[in-house]
């Protein structure tokens, strides 16, 4: 079985956010979605990294829950940058693709665990 650095993808796509959203916002919408974004898509690593260190699968499991909600919401205000056209499609598409792998591998991670 392939090893995967999950802790790195997770760590990667936080940074991939935050580079992505490194000038200053020229809108109140755009500041406040660029912050949120960023808060949840490092939180998302960080209990990611929290669930390496649970101690039981009923631990592991939350853990991957909250990962998986922050995930989700990352995702969310990606589309509602995306349609409220404060963020370019084409600047997102490999953010989005690998948030949305993530979602997936966090999804099936919780399987096991519960």
């Amino acid at each position: 079985m392939k090893k995967y650095d999950l802790d790195g993808r997770f760590e990667d796509f936080a940074a991939s956010v935050i580079v992505l959203f490194d000038k200053q916002p020229k809108s109140f919408s755009a500041d406040y979605l660029a912050k949120q974004l960023i808060r949840s898509a490092c939180s998302s690593a960080l209990n990611f990294g929290e669930f390496a260190g649970a101690g039981t699968d009923k631990d592991r499991a939350n853990k991957l829950r909250i990962t998986l909600k922050e995930l989700r919401e990352s995702l969310r205000n990606l589309n509602i940058q995306i349609k409220a056209n404060i963020l370019k499609k084409d600047n997102a598409v490999g953010i989005l693709k690998e948030n949305d792998e993530l979602i997936r591998i966090v999804v099936t991670l919780i399987k096991k665990y519960s």
